[in-house]
């Protein structure tokens, strides 16, 4: 028996003698905590991330000093405020979050490691923007230091808001994004230098200003592919992984430009066509000719720049395994089914927070087939209590075996 759980529970550990990655993610919500059942890196302990409540910083610090490896991605925001919600709204000066911050240093220091750090520019109702700028700001010398790379994503930006300029004033990269960015740089550390082909739907997707990122899409590619340390290529250079752009505007033509693509290249595909929802037309495309199992990633789940991160980010960890590759696909289709059907299902029935009973959901799963497995989905929970996110535990067998398992 196979599980593919809580977003994809895979053995936990694999490869960690090998490339001891350390892994501190922004908070625990799905995006950002899935990559510690991926086997690649190693994380706090579970208990140490609190939900809403925000993480305890005193294990968080505790487990850092004490545990060594060859990298650290680790979140700015989660060790100076307790994560992303936090950062909005807790009242503490600029000095002491950089306080906050000093193990992060002190864990180069004592263990020899490289440093791979992401910090956020706050979305329009962050009460404590300035504070936040400030510290960023603060954070500059630090990207001058050997064995350490510093970046910026802005969360959220609607019409008018300060965050992409406030980003731009910053002497080091950034970039639209949030949720995706550990996934992004875990990408940097274990696999850079990727050759990616970008294709887009459209030649006109590549120019358009998308939802919540405030500058054309061309350029938030640009800023992932910085982020990843990956570098764009033409598709006559044959490169590792293609990332195909869809707009939502004819999933039709998008499927034949898949057709054309899969037999050469292995291909991700980020579906911009809606925030926080794939298009459906082009999910029952990609069902009935079969085309799903065969990605490389696929992701709806975000905005652009999180769907964009995460689908070339566990393309290119997922490159060379094929089990993985097809646990993050489980993954990625229950985010989509998640957003598309079970997120309503639970709002039209339930007040959050919500209860125990909403975990009924589950009833509504459909039939899933990858590459010879029936993909089942066993539990839902809602690590926040609300309907926005949930966490799906997924267990795949081998179609050979489904009948006796059904009797």
């Amino acid at each position: 028996m196979r599980r593919l759980g809580l977003w994809g529970l895979l053995l936990w550990g694999l490869g960690l003698a090998q490339a001891p990655i350390l892994y501190l993610p922004l908070d625990d919500r799905p995006p950002n905590w899935a990559p510690c059942a991926w086997g690649l890196v190693l994380c706090p302990p579970k208990e140490a991330y609190r939900g809403p409540e925000g993480a305890d910083l005193s294990r968080l610090r505790v487990w850092l000093l004490a545990t060594p490896g060859k990298r650290l991605v680790a979140s700015v925001d989660v060790l100076a405020y307790g994560g992303l919600l936090q950062s909005r709204h807790l009242a503490l000066p600029p000095e002491d979050a950089l306080a906050r911050l000093g193990p992060l240093l002190s864990w180069k220091v004592r263990h020899g490691g490289e440093l791979l750090l992401f910090g956020v520019v706050p979305r329009w109702d962050a009460t404590q923007r300035g504070r936040n700028l400030a510290v960023l700001q603060a954070l500059a010398r630090w990207s001058g230091l050997a064995g350490v790379y510093l970046e910026a994503v802005w969360d959220d930006a609607l019409r008018g808001s300060p965050a992409p300029g406030e980003a731009r004033s910053l002497a080091y990269p950034s970039r639209p994004g949030a949720d995706e960015a550990g996934q992004v740089l875990l990408l940097r550390a274990l696999r850079p230098g990727l050759r990616v082909a970008v294709v887009y739907e459209e030649v006109a997707l590549a120019h358009r200003v998308t939802p919540y990122e405030g500058l054309p899409l061309r350029e938030t590619v640009a800023g992932l592919l910085g982020s990843a340390g990956a570098r764009e290529v033409a598709l006559a250079e044959g490169p590792d992984l293609v990332l195909y752009a869809y707009g939502g505007r004819n999933p039709r033509r998008a499927i034949q430009d898949l057709l054309h693509l899969m037999p050469r290249f292995p291909v991700v595909l980020a579906d911009l066509s809606r925030v926080n929802r794939g298009d459906p037309g082009l999910m029952a495309y990609l069902q009935a000719l079969g085309l799903y199992p065969r990605l490389a990633a696929y992701a709806s789940w975000g905005t652009p720049a999180n769907n964009l991160g995460s689908a070339l980010a566990q393309g290119g960890l997922f490159l060379k395994d094929p089990e993985g590759r097809l646990g993050r696909l489980a993954e990625a289709y229950f985010a989509y089914w998640w957003g598309e059907v079970g997120r309503l299902w639970v709002r039209s029935r339930f007040s959050e927070p919500l209860p125990e009973r909403a975990s009924a959901v589950k009833e509504l799963w459909p039939y899933l087939e990858l590459e010879g497995h029936r993909v089942d989905l066993l539990r839902v929970e809602f690590p926040w209590r609300r309907s926005f996110e949930a966490w799906g535990l997924l267990e795949a067998l081998p179609l050979s075996r489904w009948p006796e398992v059904v009797n």
